[in-house]
């Protein structure tokens, strides 16, 4: 990673408002690889991300779902949870045809759970969510 930036969130609202900030600039076959620990808010900063964007449908942890797919937006977004898999299920995703546009519309793949990844695109966005003691978030983004 080259450049990375810290963010000190105090709740949920700023986090939510992280994302959205970060989706002004987003571009379509944008790949946003999330890390952080149960609760970190990465569902949450992926919210902010959703709203950004114009989608209004409510987003969820796809923890069961695996990948949920957000279409009304300016741009798609497809959220990804790796938390249950291991490397072959991973791979069994293909998730290159996420942030490859192969086979979907071009659009933004989030992927939580992003240390579990076998292979990872050749451009993305990394952010590392950790709870901080006074109850907040650290969000560290990585380019």
């Amino acid at each position: 990673m080259i450049d990375s930036q810290t963010y000190f969130l105090k709740d949920d609202e700023e986090t939510k408002q992280l994302g959205y900030n970060l989706s002004l600039t987003l571009t379509p076959n944008t790949v946003i690889l999330l890390r952080g620990e149960m609760g970190a808010g990465k569902t949450t900063l992926i919210q902010g991300v959703g709203a950004g964007l114009g989608i209004t449908e409510a987003i969820v942890s796809p923890t069961f779902t695996l990948v949920n797919e957000y279409l009304e937006g300016r741009i798609p977004l497809y959220h990804i949870d790796l938390y249950r898999l291991d490397g072959e299920e991973i791979a069994d995703l293909r998730l290159e045809n996420y942030w490859q546009g192969r086979e979907v519309e071009a659009g933004i793949t989030a992927i939580e759970w992003a240390q579990l990844l076998p292979y990872f695109p050749d451009n993305y966005l990394l952010i590392d969510l950790t709870l901080t003691e006074d109850g907040g978030r650290k969000a560290v983004i990585s380019v």
